[in-house]
């Protein structure tokens, strides 16, 4: 990895179609263990391969990583973090306003399809 980052680190890392704020918490050679402490994007809905299309097997429901969740990141996409982190809740709040605001802008079959997904886990998110 040519800009090694350090465990304990604050980073940003993007996974699957969602971007977090993190901290390191291991180091592999071609990724970094990130644990989650807030969303910056939340995860666009149904299928990764077949994106923005709603004619697919299967349009998944795609869930935020939860608060203080680890995953593997690959190292392209794991960045220093400056700046105060806020809350989990708050965060992921202002990120599914940021996603619902998208796709109100669009009027495809897709973006109602994803809204609908987006209500559904907004509910179960703040129960």
């Amino acid at each position: 990895m040519e800009n090694q980052l350090e465990i304990g680190q604050m980073v940003t890392g993007i996974y699957k179609t969602g971007k977090y704020i993190g901290e390191i918490t291991n180091i592999r050679p071609s990724q970094y263990v990130v644990r989650v402490l807030a969303v910056l994007k939340h995860p666009d809905q149904g299928d990764l391969h077949n994106p923005k299309e709603t004619d697919v097997s299967l349009f998944h429901e795609r869930r935020a990583l939860a608060h203080r969740e680890q995953t593997n990141i690959p190292a392209v996409y794991v960045k220093p973090f400056e700046g105060e982190v806020p809350t989990y809740e708050e965060s992921l709040k202002e990120a599914l306003k940021k996603q619902y605001t998208k796709l109100e802008e669009d009027n495809s079959d897709w973006a109602k399809k994803s809204m609908e997904m987006l209500q559904s886990l907004e509910k179960d998110y703040f129960k």
